[in-house]
């Protein structure tokens, strides 16, 4: 399990520079960034399978065929989309905040499945976790710009829960396939993951890419859009998919939840350093609230792994 949970923390660390994207490439819209970056996703995807992609496609089932489809959107498409819009209206704290609360919805969503602690016993851990998130909160109200719209802050909050809701969706049920059809290796289902998301992104291009222009066009600089999409399908689709997967397998389905919040983490980090300022008091301590709150459900998870009760994936490498 001590594994699945430095994949989880390398997995957040490659997850949270997507939040930081859609600031740093504003003058594109979400859709484009999405598509991008999938295009990107499904290309490197398809290189990796090369020889294997034959036989690959050849096993896969119709109910593999349908899985793959609903995490690509729920998961990549759909959930960044959101993303990018509570990025651009929000801003990249609150919305990390949002997104954040990823591990109290897939605890409660996934309670009954096999390995998990009882929720009596997570009740402590996930009130850290809450009162960390109700700081972030707290602290992205008291920093507003003064000329910031209220009505486009809500839409952002919206988009941002509806991110939420995509993600914790796909995390429950990514998880239970991975552990109910072993004979998908890892990386073999992270790319097959990112063949389908290009699929579907190529068949969004033309709607994303038919109207290039608008006020913000002649800020678009194409170039870095497909540099940094590339990079975003690399590091945070290819290695951090893998790496989740990987986490996925090993741990239960409940403290599987508690490890996104290092996306979390990491997406603040990541956005203090864009914003070229340190994190605020009441970030310094949402911080602390959310580490000690994983810090805390890894102890209970790793007690009941010691008493024999363990995920179904967890023994399979």
């Amino acid at each position: 399990m001590g594994i699945g949970v430095l994949c989880g923390l390398l997995a957040g660390a490659m997850w949270g520079i997507v939040f930081v994207a859609p600031a740093y490439l504003a003058a594109f819209t979400p859709l484009q960034l999405t598509v991008g970056r999938y295009l990107a996703y499904g290309a490197i995807a398809l290189v990796l399978l090369g020889p294997r992609l034959r036989t690959l496609l050849a096993s896969l089932s119709r109910t593999d065929l349908y899985a793959l489809v609903r995490h690509a959107l729920a998961g990549n498409l759909v959930y960044y989309v959101l993303l990018a819009y509570g990025v651009q209206y929000a801003g990249v704290a609150p919305t990390s905040l949002i997104v954040g609360m990823v591990p109290l919805v897939v605890t409660l969503l996934g309670r009954h499945d096999h390995g998990a602690v009882p929720l009596r016993r997570m009740l402590a851990p996930l009130l850290l976790v809450a009162v960390g998130i109700a700081c972030i909160n707290i602290d992205t109200f008291m920093h507003a710009p003064p000329d910031a719209s209220g009505i486009a802050i809500a839409g952002g909050v919206l988009c941002a829960t509806g991110a939420l809701l995509c993600w914790s969706w796909y995390a429950l049920d990514n998880a239970r396939y991975l552990k109910n059809n072993p004979r998908f290796g890892s990386g073999e289902w992270s790319a097959l993951y990112g063949l389908a998301t290009g699929v579907l992104s190529l068949l969004l291009a033309p709607f994303a890419f038919w109207d290039a222009g608008g006020p913000v066009a002649g800020e678009r600089d194409w170039t870095v859009f497909w540099a940094c999409n590339a990079l975003l399908a690399l590091g945070a689709s290819v290695i951090g998919n893998h790496f989740w997967n990987v986490a996925s397998r090993r741990v239960p389905v409940t403290l599987t939840g508690q490890l996104i919040l290092f996306e979390t983490l990491f997406a603040l980090l990541y956005g203090c350093i864009y914003r070229g300022a340190g994190p605020r008091p009441l970030e310094l301590a949402a911080i602390a609230l959310l580490i000690a709150g994983v810090a805390w459900s890894v102890r209970l998870h790793g007690a009941v792994g010691n008493d024999k009760i363990i995920s179904p994936g967890a023994e399979l490498h």
